[in-house]
């Protein structure tokens, strides 16, 4: 990945493309590129949606190699949902696609005039920019299933439904699956609509003839890469429960912990949990056909996903994950299996990320829109109202946020304008610190304290007490952001934590691809360096210790069953960031 592809949508006579040497983002992959050319080249205070704004697209250090589970692709730009920078990463085939043709970024830039839409066609030969109006307002599934016929199926598709062209604040880009399903999504921010700011809807990436990135040292790579999958594999979480159940295996464990959120976080426990578990959700999976293991890119080990079948056995999406169970199911109040496919399924064709999208339903029933428990009624308002672009359609496609605005809802739980996902930080308190002061606004992947508060994985901290909650969420930040970099999925972390010889192999393996000694000092630096340049970005775009914290219900309003509050101070959430 020697080069980065400049495409200039605002160039006089049309788009222009231009290719550079990699520079000083050579050596960086995924988080770590995306931020930093954010950080250097996007004025922090400019409107996300305006020329200003970038994407910037990069595969991780890893990506395009032989290593294990390094699908990942970052896609950055200043957020049109937070204000503040943004990185949202997916699965699906892209990241391996576009590093091994090369390229450590593609960086869109500018906004090209008029109403043309263009799709960027790249592989080994060229890159070409055209218009192609016959793509508008084409949903994902649709938009996938016509290019097909064009482009065929060996290549990768990264895409926006009908929400990133509408430019709604909670709109995604998809990324296309082993099958040449639009299911991995680049979902939190809004980076969809930067993409339809800059009138893109589709990117087509086709690496034929192209081979595999090889390493500086092949035998230490390989020799790190077997001991990399062995560990995985040995870990009871990254081994057995989410091979055989997803991640939804976790809705079983959060709501008897209390610490799944229901009715807009107004309890810790669903009494619907069990039939929406992940438990569940693979016994009907395999009775109709799909699977309850599956993986979201080629060389994936740990094989997460599924895939879901209607009651007449035809598909109907991917297993959807834990967070878009909840989401729409526990969180509005929703126990159908099928109802909560079925939403997946539209948030995916229409290009919404599941998470802002089911919270802000959410928001809505709490609002009197519609009943909490309304099943059809939630389908409703995604397939008929966001999808086609309505007016209630737009407020709910624009966040949480927004909804509780326009409903005078007071209970919105969102972080910097972002939706919580799954977990409630009354009764894990580690996430809410994560939530609280993340770069990203409210992302549990920014650091997963759910790891260590209630798996027990890289040691035990009390998830109901506000006692060391800072030092877990600093210290798991700061690594996500150097595994964000590499392309390796988050669910590393579960084996690196817990066993000192799989960190070792991880360093050896991007060691011995790049021909150098990593230790763990320098995951960290990496870690620290990309973090303070989000937290510069951010501060140079307003953002200051108040955007910090939690919605203020969390500190007065008491969680059953165990009737907590979050505990964390504010100026122990000040104290985030200084190392």
């Amino acid at each position: 990945m020697d080069k980065i592809l400049r495409i200039n949508m605002s160039a006089a006579g049309g788009p222009q493309q231009s290719t550079e040497a990699a520079g000083e983002y050579a050596a960086l992959g995924g988080r770590a590129t995306t931020s930093m050319i954010v950080g250097k080249e996007v004025p922090p205070d400019c409107h996300p949606l305006s020329a200003e704004n970038k994407l910037v697209i990069a595969p991780g250090m890893l990506s395009g190699t032989a290593a294990a589970i390094s699908g990942r692709i970052s896609v950055g730009c200043k957020s049109p949902l937070t204000g503040g920078i943004k990185e949202s990463n997916a699965g699906g085939q892209a990241a391996q696609v576009l590093a091994r043709l090369g390229y450590a970024a593609i960086v869109i830039e500018g906004q090209p005039a008029g109403d043309d839409l263009y799709k960027i066609h790249i592989n080994k030969d060229r890159v070409e920019i055209s218009v192609d109006n016959s793509n508008k307002l084409l949903d994902n599934y649709p938009l996938i299933a016509k290019l097909q016929k064009e482009y065929g199926d060996k290549v990768a598709y990264m895409s926006i439904g009908t929400a990133g062209e509408r430019l709604m604040a909670s709109a995604s880009i998809a990324c296309t699956d082993p099958e040449l399903r639009p299911t991995r999504h680049c979902g939190r921010g809004g980076v969809g609509a930067v993409m339809g700011s800059k009138k893109v809807k589709v990117i087509i990436l086709d690496d034929a003839g192209c081979s595999n990135r090889a390493p500086k040292d092949a035998e230490r790579f390989k020799t790190a890469n077997r001991a990399f999958v062995e560990g995985i594999r040995k870990h009871p979480v990254s081994g057995e429960g989410l091979p055989a159940y997803g991640t939804n295996v976790l809705t079983n464990v959060l709501n008897e912990a209390g610490g799944y959120p229901t009715r807009n976080f107004k309890s810790g426990q669903f009494e619907g949990a069990t039939k929406i578990s992940g438990e569940s959700q693979a016994e009907l999976e395999i009775s109709r056909g799909g699977k309850a293991t599956h993986g979201c890119h080629r060389g994936c080990v740990i094989q997460c996903s599924g895939i879901y079948n209607d009651k007449d056995g035809n598909y109907l999406t991917k297993q959807p994950e834990y967070e878009t169970v909840w989401s729409h199911g526990g969180h509005c109040g929703i126990s159908d299996l099928d109802t909560i496919a079925t939403l997946d399924y539209w948030d995916d064709n229409v290009g919404v990320d599941t998470i802002e999208m089911g919270v802000a339903i959410g928001v809505a029933m709490d609002g009197g829109v519609i009943e909490f428990g309304d099943g059809k009624g939630a389908v409703s308002l995604l397939r008929d109202e966001v999808a086609k672009g309505t007016p209630l359609g737009r407020i709910l496609g624009g966040g949480a946020g927004m909804v509780g605005k326009a409903f005078g809802v007071t209970r919105v739980p969102v972080v910097k304008n972002q939706a919580l996902p799954a977990y409630d930080p009354r009764t894990v308190q580690g996430i809410g610190v994560t939530y609280a002061t993340s770069t990203m606004g409210a992302d549990h992947t920014a650091g997963y304290a759910v790891a260590t508060n209630i798996l027990k994985v890289g040691g035990d901290v009390d998830p109901l007490k506000p006692e060391g909650q800072v030092e877990l969420s600093r210290n798991l930040q700061i690594a996500t952001t150097a595994i964000d970099s590499t392309g390796l999925c988050l669910f590393i972390a579960f084996p690196i934590l817990d066993q000192p010889e799989t960190f070792q192999s991880l360093l050896d393996l991007l060691g011995g691809f790049y021909g150098i000694e990593m230790t763990g000092d320098d995951v960290v630096a990496l870690g620290k360096n990309v973090l303070s340049v989000e937290r510069e970005f951010n501060k140079a775009a307003g953002f200051g210790p108040a955007d910090d914290r939690l919605p203020s219900f969390f500190q007065s309003e008491k969680l059953p069953p165990h009737n907590l509050t979050f505990g964390v101070t504010d100026e122990e959430l000040d104290e985030v960031y200084n190392w």
